[in-house]
């Protein structure tokens, strides 16, 4: 598991529990949003291990309907198949469970920390002027009409590209990465296509600002 990808996770969840326009927090402050976050991560596992819990047991009940109380096969058929379904969504969240703990034992690490802490820094000091950036770069659309957590994952992104010197393609793919985890998909394709928007627009203006030969 990469530290870096969960500094990032940390300091998305931190953002979402900062007002808008939010003075710089301090560390105390700072340090608190990390480990509500981390919080945030243990209880996620737990959920996904309660319904995962739960999704089987319908699993079950499905499989004993489906050879005991169907009336006939084509029934029968569909009962299975559901039950087949079920199963498959529970052992999805039960993997996803247990890659949880390693992602909040890796959140005690100083260099995860260190770097989450850099990031909501970076974003909530130099928001107007990524808010900015990105407006620019949006097409008929603008970033406050953007639901909360995608504008936050657009601003991370950004963050790091601009002021952290993360390469521009990495950052796009965290930051879809994240939006995989808290948005959805039409959130992750926006995120992606603005991201990419902004790579675009740097790459000009990094050729413009080259003295010419």
């Amino acid at each position: 598991m990469q530290p870096r990808r969960i500094a990032r996770e940390l300091a998305l969840l931190s953002l979402s529990q900062l007002p808008a326009k939010a003075e710089p927090p301090s560390d105390q402050v700072l340090s608190e949003l990390l480990l509500a976050a981390t919080r945030t991560l243990a209880a996620e596992a737990r959920d996904h291990l309660e319904a995962a819990s739960a999704e089987l047991k319908q699993s079950s009940d499905r499989l004993l309907l489906s050879t005991l109380g169907s009336a006939d096969l084509e029934s029968s058929r569909a009962m299975l198949q559901e039950a087949i379904e079920m199963a498959q969504a529970a052992i999805n969240r039960t993997g996803v469970a247990l890659d949880l703990p390693e992602w909040v034992q890796l959140t005690d690490r100083e260099e995860v920390r260190k770097f989450g802490a850099r990031l909501v820094h970076q974003v909530n000091g130099n928001r107007e002027r990524i808010d900015k950036i990105l407006n620019e770069v949006m097409v008929d659309w603008q970033l406050h009409r953007v639901p909360r957590i995608d504008q936050d994952i657009l601003r991370l992104a950004t963050a790091e590209i601009l002021f952290l010197g993360t390469p521009e393609q990495v950052a796009i793919n965290e930051a879809v990465e994240l939006a995989n985890r808290y948005s959805d998909e039409e959130g992750r394709r926006f995120i992606n296509g603005v991201l990419r928007r902004l790579s675009t627009t740097l790459g000009k203006a990094a050729r413009a600002a080259r003295p010419s030969s």
